[in-house]
């Protein structure tokens, strides 16, 4: 099987987490109390699936202090993405963790929630020592009614630093105003900008709907690299026209499994429930059996995304045992997709 093999600098340890695909990366370390989950007749009931939120937020909350610095910072973005409000004061210590991902990813939860109690804790990181966490502190006030704070995004998509240009660039695309298009172009085309810092702005650009990142996001799709096509993926859910969707469906003929799932899950953002087939074929077929610890996590990972997405009582039989898993990012991509599945009835 081929799996997903990032070829980005290791150094991008923010957008890992915020845009490239889904955000729960599974690690290594972490062991599988089942490699194929069956269907939980027993304990599950797919018309009440509102009955698992108690458990998904016991996950997400013990995530949320979690001695690994990946883990918290994946909970903080599954409280951020699925707008668990209850859980911001949480999220809001993590404004001064000692590790400068969890502070970024911690600010942009602020921004994303619009969670005003923290603002004056957002404030004193426009002093943090890093840049990343000082943009991403911009980006959280500029979402709580200060949009002048923006500009200090804006200005460091330029900057020399590969990573603070492709976290900028990033949130730029999360800002939301299409007035930043050609900013956006701009940096694409720039002989300036590394790898990292292109694809950045391809997604930021499929965000504000500028129709040029087709071209591609095409290409990362065709792409003999999975993690290309996995981004690709992200991008066309992102831009979201006829033209992407229709390009998201000849994805979920991928040979690899996760790319399958990827391709699933953002249609299933679009509104299109065609890939619950694909979810469906993960138990029905086994097809995590055979495969090594990692990449049978990862295949639970983007299962549990796809499940989130696609909300049909079908997916949703298999949540209870994705809850259960042994594996800390299985278990909080399943949360997710209660939030998400919750959310919706």
């Amino acid at each position: 099987m081929r799996t997903l093999v990032r070829k980005a600098d290791s150094r991008v340890f923010f957008t890992w987490l915020v845009a490239l695909s889904p955000m729960l990366v599974p690690g290594c370390n972490e062991s599988l109390k089942s490699s194929n989950p069956g269907r939980f007749t027993s304990h599950s009931n797919p018309g009440r699936v509102e009955t698992l939120e108690p458990q998904a937020t016991e996950i997400i909350e013990q995530a949320l202090a979690d001695a690994d610095p990946r883990i918290r910072a994946n909970a903080v973005e599954v409280v951020a993405s699925t707008r668990q409000i209850n859980l911001m004061p949480k999220v809001q210590r993590l404004l001064t963790d000692d590790v400068v991902p969890v502070r970024f990813t911690a600010a942009l939860a602020v921004g994303d929630t619009e969670y005003v109690l923290a603002r004056k804790a957002v404030q004193r990181l426009l002093k943090d020592y890093d840049e990343n966490v000082r943009i991403a502190a911009a980006y959280a006030l500029g979402k709580l009614w200060v949009p002048q704070s923006f500009d200090v995004i804006r200005r460091a998509v330029n900057s020399k630093d590969q990573t603070i240009r492709a976290n900028a660039t990033m949130l730029v695309g999360k800002i939301g105003d299409r007035s930043d298009r050609e900013l956006l172009f701009r940096t694409l085309r720039s002989p300036d900008s590394g790898d990292k810092v292109r694809l950045q702005a391809v997604e930021a650009m499929a965000r504000l709907g500028d129709k040029r990142a087709y071209a591609r996001l095409w290409a990362m799709l065709i792409s003999a690299f999975a993690d290309d096509r996995a981004m690709g993926i992200a991008g066309m859910g992102a831009l979201g026209t006829e033209e992407a969707k229709n390009a998201l469906i000849t994805m979920l003929s991928d040979d690899v499994p996760e790319i399958r799932l990827a391709a699933a899950e953002h249609l299933g953002m679009l509104g299109d429930r065609v890939g619950e087939a694909v979810v469906l074929d993960v138990f029905d077929k086994k097809l995590t059996a055979g495969l090594d610890r990692q990449d049978r996590e990862r295949v639970n990972v983007r299962t549990a995304l796809a499940m989130g997405r696609i909300g049909t009582d079908a997916v949703t039989e298999f949540l209870p045992g994705l809850l259960a898993d042994e594996s800390k990012f299985v278990r909080m991509a399943a949360a997710k997709a209660v939030f998400q599945r919750t959310a919706n009835k």
